[in-house]
């Protein structure tokens, strides 16, 4: 066995066991680390196979901006744990059927990709290097794709942004056009009052114990 098989197999249990206990770990916290755990072995089965470019954005991306932003809100929410964990054995079966039937589709186009013969895609990489050869291929024969999941982010920045936008009760609500439409005289007014001149405390207590 070549040591490459070998440093396969090892980063594949790693990434195996880690993203076990993403799901069974019971602090939120060590979840999110776990996940971490789990993008770096990825990234480094995706060293061995030569995709550079794909490794790199994979650490840029998610693990230096997303699960640290996932961190972030973790530990200003105070998730309850407990609460969550209430109903998991009653919707386990489902979860599990959903995730029997995602691994199958998965497979499928696993098994799809290995048995087409690579022929075009040979023809479109030869000569060229890593990341020019992937932006080949995404605007070429994946472009229907890329355009859907393009889609998809767009509609969940607009979900996002419309479930921070709702006014609720319990909370201050923002908004940012009427905060450009303020001007300096509806937030500060000048009032002109009267001079009254100041009266000498000592004075007018002598003037009382003269009386």
């Amino acid at each position: 066995m070549e040591f490459t098989s070998v440093l396969f197999y090892v980063f594949s249990a790693i990434l195996i066991c880690a993203a076990f206990r993403v799901i069974t770990a019971r602090n939120p916290v060590h979840a999110a680390l776990f996940l971490v755990l789990s993008f770096f072995n990825a990234a480094a089965l995706w060293m061995l196979l030569q995709a550079e470019f794909l490794a790199i954005v994979l650490v840029l991306v998610y693990v230096g901006a997303v699960m640290v932003l996932f961190l972030f809100v973790v530990m200003m929410l105070d998730i309850n744990v407990d609460k969550i964990r209430e109903g998991f054995w009653s919707n386990f079966p489902l979860a599990a059927t959903v995730g029997v039937v995602i691994v199958l589709e998965m497979a499928m186009v696993l098994a799809h990709g290995f048995w087409t013969p690579a022929t075009a895609l040979a023809a479109h990489v030869d000569g060229v290097n890593n990341t020019k050869a992937l932006g080949i291929l995404i605007f070429s024969h994946y472009s229907y794709a890329f355009e859907v999941a393009a889609a998809v982010l767009l509609l969940g920045i607009v979900a996002a942004v419309a479930l921070t936008l709702r006014k609720r009760k319990d909370t201050k609500y923002f908004d940012p056009a009427l905060a450009v439409k303020v001007k300096s005289t509806d937030r500060v007014r000048v009032v002109k009052m009267a001079f009254e001149p100041r009266v000498d405390s000592t004075a007018s207590t002598q003037n009382q114990e003269g009386k």
